[in-house]
């Protein structure tokens, strides 16, 4: 099982997306596909700045958050980022509070992170991450 970092989800709406990946993400089980309520908020705020904010929301509303489930950033979560902040803290290798948040999310979840962003997902131990965009 999955979760689609946002980078991932914002392939969905491109014009011309990635072919392989919409090959590799149909062979995946719907079910199987989850993104953070983070990515969301990346997404929304991202829209939100576009002259075209409310046509574009729309579009990612219909083409990515119709297709996902979304994951809550709840307590388990919470528990898991704040071992994973600290880990990457006393090893002097801080990421962004948002990748934190979406590594922590997956690994709560017993999910693979689905990234073109595996520099910074792959310093946090124990996630497993995959870049589907790669060539």
């Amino acid at each position: 099982m999955y979760l689609l970092d946002t980078n991932i989800l914002s392939e969905l709406i491109k014009k011309r997306p990635n072919r392989e990946f919409l090959e590799r993400l149909r062979s995946k089980h719907p079910e199987d596909l989850f993104t953070s309520a983070i990515c969301i908020l990346e997404l929304r705020f991202g829209s939100a700045l576009r002259p075209d904010a409310a046509s574009f929301w729309a579009k990612i509303e219909q083409g990515i958050i119709s297709r996902v489930r979304v994951i809550p950033f709840g307590k388990k979560e919470v528990l898991v980022a704040g071992n994973v902040l600290a880990s990457l803290k006393n090893k002097g290798q801080i990421i962004g509070i948002e990748d934190v948040i979406i590594g922590a999310t997956a690994m709560a979840n017993h999910l693979a992170v689905v990234t073109a962003n595996i520099r910074h997902f792959l310093r946090i131990e124990g996630l497993r991450v995959e870049n589907w965009l790669a060539r």
